[in-house]
């Protein structure tokens, strides 16, 4: 396990711990060969084994790969996560710890963070699982890791985030795409719905018993299920979708949860964050 420093490599390593895996943090990496020959030894009960890697190595970390492929050469097979998270959140995570970063020395965080996102590119390269927690919730992230290492379910290394939001309050800052649902029947106008979010039946059902509601999440569905492969190969490995309408509570809300419900069947990681409704 290895990835940016503040993305959330610690609390992984003790969900996996708590998961059956013997557990390794800040290994030395010239140490990992002789660690794999005893976890191999038939004498110890070393089933599952993770290490955590990462910067704090220094320098002998630009020989983690090369360690690596000499694991595969000798017929050891394992597996590699690399945890990610925006520069953003990052720099805000670590405001919040009042942690200097590995790498930033002098400096401000943030150039730390961008050296450290360099040093790491070629291994995030070569990752087999790529979790990006700039919106997961500790939660989120362990039916993440379960799915992978201990349900064995077919992981892609994508997540989908659809935020409701109102434009009254203004257009989510990380969005990677927009959407705007204020052409569809306002049930603000409806004095039993107006307390009630999209979250609520009777919203719902106002709302999709309008033929136009129906053809515009078809028409999204189509063309986020060519954009997202499209995305992968470009190496993206989350996308934001922001869903809005006046004031965020109803016609937002409601078309985020239909759309979650119908992208949910592509297999890849997805929820829906409701930014206004509770407004």
């Amino acid at each position: 396990m290895t990835g940016m420093s503040g993305a959330g490599k610690s609390s992984a390593l003790k969900m996996l711990e708590d998961a059956g895996y013997f557990c390794v943090d800040n290994l030395p990496v010239p140490l990992i060969s002789k660690f794999a020959q005893l976890a191999l030894d038939e004498s110890e009960s070393l089933s599952k084994v993770a290490l955590g890697i990462d910067i704090r190595s220094g320098q002998a970390f630009g020989e983690l790969l090369e360690v690596l492929e000499n694991e595969k050469r000798s017929g050891h097979s394992y597996e590699i996560l690399f945890l990610e998270a925006s520069t953003e959140v990052l720099v805000k995570r670590y405001k919040e710890t009042r942690r200097s970063h590995p790498l930033s020395g002098t400096e401000r965080v943030d150039k730390g963070i961008e050296k450290e996102r360099e040093k790491l590119a070629s291994l995030k390269a070569h990752a087999d699982y790529i979790i990006d927690t700039s919106r997961l919730l500790i939660r989120e992230l362990k039916a993440q890791m379960d799915d992978i290492f201990v349900d064995n379910k077919e992981f892609r290394n994508f997540y989908i985030t659809v935020v409701s939001f109102g434009f009254k309050y203004g257009i989510p800052s990380d969005a990677d795409l927009v959407f705007d649902v204020r052409f569809l029947a306002n049930p603000y106008y409806v004095p039993e719905l107006r307390a009630k979010t999209g979250n609520d039946r009777e919203v719902r059902d106002f709302v999709m018993a309008h033929e136009p509601a129906g053809i515009f999440l078809d028409k999204l569905e189509d063309m986020l299920a060519f954009l997202i492969p499209n995305y992968i190969i470009e190496g993206k490995n989350q996308l934001v979708v922001g869903i809005g309408c006046t004031g965020g509570k109803h016609r937002s809300v409601t078309l985020a949860n239909e759309l979650v419900g119908r992208l949910a069947k592509l297999g890849y990681g997805i929820k829906a964050e409701h930014r206004d409704a509770a407004k």
